[in-house]
């Protein structure tokens, strides 16, 4: 009767486990698929955002609005950039009053958090760290402006190209950009900042 009793202990305590191990797979098969088809949480890696976004702030991210439309201006979006982004390389030959019109062709491996601030077909420029589009200033009060940066004037206009978008920091003195690495394909936009949730002074809605 004793030996009865311990092996059916034996028996609850494996399926015990067993049962954890479940929960913990489904736990984690779910948190991945949310990451990978719904909603990715993002940490802010520099000063590029300030002062919409700090550094080590996060951030979550939107993956199906992009399945059923396109990044409007002033979204704030994750992406992968070109490739020159990791250099601050331009695709093209351009004149230095002008923001860089194209991007290089391979795609970087790093994440990048900049706000759209052109869409296809608008021609846009630069003057004292604020956007023009098609020759109209842009009202950006979330900005931190700077005049003086090296890409801070550049009044030559550029026009964006179909399915891309123009990217630049909220800190316009502080932020390699499109108007270094020029504009970002539709297919390399990973998903909409939507809310921030860390640190807890910072939850709210972007």
């Amino acid at each position: 009767m004793a030996q009865t009793v311990r092996v059916r202990k034996r028996e609850k305590s494996g399926n015990s486990l067993i049962e954890l191990f479940m929960i913990v797979a489904v736990a984690l098969g779910l948190a991945l698929g949310i990451q990978a088809f719904l909603v990715k949480p993002f940490r802010i890696p520099s000063e590029s955002m300030v002062p919409t976004l700090e550094v080590s702030q996060r951030v979550l991210v939107d993956r199906v609005s992009l399945r059923v439309g396109d990044p409007d201006r002033g979204d704030i979006m994750v992406f992968k950039p070109p490739a020159g982004a990791d250099s601050s390389e331009c695709g093209a030959n351009h004149p230095e009053d002008q923001p860089c019109p194209t991007h290089t062709k391979a795609k970087s491996d790093t994440n990048f958090i900049k706000r759209v601030v052109g869409v296809p077909g608008d021609r846009l420029s630069v003057r004292r760290g604020r956007v023009y589009i098609n020759g109209k200033r842009q009202a950006e009060p979330f900005i931190s402006p700077s005049t003086d940066c090296q890409v801070c004037n550049l009044p030559k206009e550029v026009k964006i190209p179909a399915d891309h978008y123009y990217m630049m920091g909220d800190n316009r003195g502080g932020s390699s950009d499109s108007r270094d690495w020029g504009p970002v394909p539709r297919d390399n936009m990973i998903g909409k900042a939507f809310a921030t949730y860390w640190p807890p002074g910072k939850w709210g809605g972007l």
